[in-house]
């Protein structure tokens, strides 16, 4: 066997963190209303840190 170098697996955490959130993941994580998870979403998009920044003041 050789050790074949050409193909490299991308990284599964990319691919999953470049877009927005799911919104059940969101409200799940937040302990938030499904239509307040699809709201924060709908105004932060792909921006993760500013969404559960908005999600931890919603939760409280």
């Amino acid at each position: 066997m050789t050790n074949d170098t050409t193909k490299k697996a991308q990284p599964a955490k990319a691919a999953v963190t470049d877009g927005p959130y799911d919104v059940i993941y969101f409200a799940k994580k937040h302990r938030i209303s499904n239509e307040d998870a699809k709201g924060i979403i709908e105004k932060h998009g792909a921006n993760r840190k500013e969404a559960d920044k908005a999600g931890r003041r919603i939760s409280v």
